[in-house]
């Protein structure tokens, strides 16, 4: 670190401000005093004090041995009722958004690097119309045109009565029911919009206030590229010095999506209209084929009209991606508005044109889905191969050891949402016909209904094969987990010293060391877990266009063991599905409301919004576009009214929002600040699945930016680790540990009752923690002159002692 300063205490008094982690904590937590007051912020996210440090400002001698403390609190940014919870069905759109931001760190190659955001955003467009096909398939082909065209389905269900031929109604006509049921997906697409725009309205668009940061150069970089090392590289003016080009995560424009997301919402709810227009017209174009005239006429105008505005959406998604080098505020006013406007009108024009007159038409048989689902299948296959061979190219130019499966982590990931979209779509569609076709299987003959398409099918019953072979792979971490705990029970009593051995004691602490270390085996299991997806929706697509039945039908004849299998996945599928939807809305709410479930439920969660949106824009909202310069103006504006030291203190996620905001800050500012991290995933987790924003160069730089910086972590955290950042430049490590936990192995004079095993949580009680904290202060600059006078500081907070900061 740098050297003290002669007289660390002397000037304006020292802040510290805290930024809790996943799961969040209260402001009286936090500050550890039930008394305290909301200093600046809403309801949302806000920063705190305790009620006596209200004035810390006017009298700074109060505060010579220790900082001021302020507890910047933003877990209702992801937090609140427990209707949130519905967030968790649109999780396939949430990981295919994590791929777009695991990017492989690189030098060059801008084509490559925009080709990447380009095939991650077409994976995402994939998803959405994967989406709007299931719902299609439940609505129109289940329901309006097999159940209500069968009387057997109809007498089973009363509510379907008004839609049977055999009533005769105006409604009897398969082109007007499918009209009626186009509906449901109509509003399903809808919806996403609405939520979509709620909270772009609320996040992305909520425009940043500006500052009086002086521009600092930086090479041109590609629009999807955000990060590589090439961008790192300054491009001075003529006469002047090299400047210190910002990294990503430190452009003006990273935390502001508003243009991008606009567009991709208007692309995606165009895209989810046109899905279902295409669907009424292939249904309607097979009856008019043969029955000619001019309708057939028209409906071939018409596909051919939503064959144009679908290639209007294909231009959209792949011609622009994130533009991070400025904010901008502008819009694409011609396609947001347009876009979908025109989609909906050509969706209403195939309405209308569904629904006209055709007395003779009968529904039999189901409607033409299969080769769609395939088509998505195929297409979700080859781009995912071409974006793992793209990452490959990346990861190659500048290979780094540390980062997660070698460069494939964006491939397996969008492969794993795709196979959640397929799972979850053939899981919901085969339920409701088994719902609809009472107790007979769907598929199978002898029901009331046909069934969906065969791939559906197929894809439902690799629920249960899947499920099957991730048992050797979990097997496999229990074995290893169990003879790691055993190795380390000697390295535990050793590093204890002179303490008489407890087994017991022993074991516990070794167990919970190895479990921790599981963390670093991830990469190994979603690895696996993507190829298994892959196999399986390979066998998948495979086994519906060779045989065209449903699994229990193609088994049949073969041996006993594989027809019997056949028939329990086809059976378990559906049921599955089902199971899953209700265990994740019940987790999700718990999640919400139990901070306790939260702390391990929610750390991926927490993991995959930290993100902007960048590839689809019905993924679940970001909140570090609301908490990163929430931080970077608390920062500022504190150090610029008092020219005081300051301590950025983040535990866990917040720490990732801690060195965000850093990289945010003034050049002046950042020299300023200490860091102090603990409990932190910066280099265990972003920097290995992230590797362009968080990887080693980053994190190195943001080490030489910041005043002083210290993280401490536990080998017993399964979260938190080193950040790897050696002694150098005259600084010495950033990391300290692994710390002691438990910080007594048996009773003693000072620990006379057993101490717990604390993990990822409590860092604050370690004794470590007061020391680091009190040898940043020292080592940070005494006070500098501050902006206002003391009579104009106190102007601005006012008689009630609130800061208007």
């Amino acid at each position: 670190m740098p050297p003290e300063t002669p007289d660390p205490r002397s000037g304006e008094a020292a802040l510290e401000l805290l930024v809790h982690g996943v799961g969040g904590a209260t402001p009286q937590e936090t500050l550890d005093d039930p008394r305290t007051v909301r200093i600046t912020g809403d309801e949302t996210a806000a920063v705190y004090r305790r009620a006596d440090d209200t004035d810390a400002e006017r009298h700074p001698e109060r505060y010579r041995d220790q900082p001021v403390r302020e507890a910047y609190c933003w877990s209702n940014l992801t937090s609140g009722d427990g209707s949130r919870a519905l967030w968790l069905l649109l999780l396939p759109f949430m990981v295919v958004n994590l791929a777009h931001w695991m990017r492989p760190a690189t030098k060059g190659l801008g084509t490559s690097q925009r080709l990447y955001g380009v095939l991650v955003r077409l994976v995402a467009l994939t998803l959405t119309v994967l989406l709007t096909a299931s719902a299609c398939e439940v609505a129109l082909d289940l329901t309006a045109w097999q159940c209500a065209g069968s009387r057997a389905c109809v007498a089973d269900h009363s509510w379907l009565g008004f839609l049977s031929p055999e009533g005769q109604g105006w409604w009897s006509q398969p082109g007007r029911r499918l009209a009626l049921a186009a509906l449901v997906p109509t509003a399903l697409v809808g919806l996403l919009w609405y939520l979509s725009n709620r909270t772009w309205s609320a996040y992305e668009a909520q425009r940043p206030p500006t500052d009086e940061r002086p521009r600092e150069r930086t090479q041109k970089a590609p629009e999807d590229s955000g990060g590589s090392v090439d961008e790192h590289r300054p491009v001075p003016a003529a006469g002047e010095d090299p400047v210190r080009v910002r990294p990503a995560l430190g452009r003006p424009g990273f935390w502001y999506g508003r243009r991008l997301v606009a567009r991709l919402r208007a692309a995606h709810t165009a895209a989810g209209f046109l899905t279902v227009a295409a669907a009424l017209t292939a249904a309607v174009a097979e009856y008019d084929r043969d029955t000619g005239g001019v309708t057939a006429l028209l409906g071939a105008l018409l596909r051919a009209t939503i064959a144009v505005c679908a290639a209007v959406v294909l231009w959209v998604v792949c011609s622009r991606g994130r533009s991070e080098r400025r904010r901008d505020g502008t819009l694409d006013r011609a396609v947001i508005s347009r876009l979908p406007s025109a989609a909906l009108v050509l969706l209403g024009l195939s309405v209308l044109f569904a629904a006209w007159s055709r007395p003779r038409w009968i529904s039999t048989g189901t409607l033409p889905g299969d080769a769609a689902f395939q088509a998505i299948a195929l297409a979700q296959v080859a781009l995912i191969v071409a974006l793992a061979v793209t990452a490959r190219a990346l990861y190659r130019r500048v290979p780094q050891p540390r980062t997660a499966m070698r460069g494939f982590a964006g491939p397996a990931v969008a492969m794993l949402a795709c196979a959640l979209g397929g799972v979850m779509t053939g899981g919901v569609a085969q339920r409701v016909a088994d719902w609809l076709d009472g107790e007979a299987t769907p598929g199978m003959g002898g029901g009331a209904i046909l069934g969906p398409p065969v791939l559906l099918s197929w894809q439902a019953a690799a629920i249960p094969v899947l499920l099957v072979l991730l048992l050797v792979p979990l097997a496999v971490l229990v074995v290893r987990t169990v003879r790691a705990a055993r190795a380390l029970a000697p390295v535990v009593e050793a590093e204890y010293g002179q303490v008489t051995p407890d087994s017991i004691r022993t074991r516990q602490i070794a167990g919970v060391r190895a479990r921790a270390a599981l963390t670093d085996t991830a990469p190994r299991l979603v690895a696996l877990l993507a190829g298994a997806a892959l196999l399986l929706g390979a066998a998948a697509v495979a086994g519906s266009w060779m045989s065209g039945e449903v699994p229990g039908q193609a088994a049949e004849g073969t041996d006993s063991f594989v027809e019997s299998v056949a028939d329990t996945a086809q059976a378990l599928g559906s049921w599955l599905i089902g199971l899953g939807f209700i265990l994740f809305v019940t987790w999700g709410r718990r999640a919400y409301r139990d901070a306790s479930a939260r702390r391990t439920i929610g750390i991926l969660w927490d993991v995959g919004t930290f993100w902007p949106r960048a590839a689809h824009p019905f993924a679940p909202p970001c909140y570090a576009e609301r908490a990163v310069p929430d931080l970077t103006w608390r920062i500022e504006s504190w150090t610029r009214r008092t020219g005081g030291r300051l301590v950025l203190s983040g535990h866990s996620q917040g720490s990732v929002l801690a060195a965000a905001a850093v990289w945010q800050l003034r050049a002046a500012t950042r020299l300023r600040v200490a860091l102090l991290t603990y409990g932190s995933p910066l280099e265990r987790l972003y920097g290995r699945w992230f590797p362009a924003y968080f990887g080693a160069g980053p994190l190195r730089d943001l080490s030489r930016e910041v005043h002083c910086w210290r993280n401490l972590w536990r080998a017993t955290d399964p979260i938190g680790g080193p950040v790897r950042i050696p002694a150098g430049g005259g600084r010495p490590e950033v990391d300290r540990g692994p710390l002691t936990d438990p910080l007594a192995y048996s009773r003693t004079v000072l620990h006379p009752l057993p101490e717990p095993v604390l993990g990822h949580s409590d860092y604050q009680a370690d004794p470590a923690f007061a020391e680091e904290r009190a040898a940043l202060l020292d080592r940070l600059p005494p006070a500098a002159v501050p902006r206002q006078s003391r009579g104009d500081e106190r102007g601005a907070q006012g008689s009630s002692g609130r800061s208007s900061a």
